[in-house]
């Protein structure tokens, strides 16, 4: 799998549980947007592609 299906498919993921995440905020008082969202979703992006890429190395 490319690089770029790959990231779909973790935003795919990611985005299934921007509701869960959301709930879990605005319990402590925090509201945000999907445009506040966007920066710590591109991180979990990075986070899933680091983790990605560790797993591949240790099959070898």
């Amino acid at each position: 799998m490319e690089q770029h299906e790959r990231n779909l498919k973790f935003m795919e993921i990611a985005m299934k549980h921007v509701p869960e995440a959301r709930k879990l905020l605005e319990g402590k008082g925090i509201e945000v947007t999907m445009d506040e969202l966007q920066p710590l979703l591109a991180l979990l992006l990075h986070v899933m592609n680091e983790a990605y890429e560790l797993g591949l190395n240790e099959q070898e």
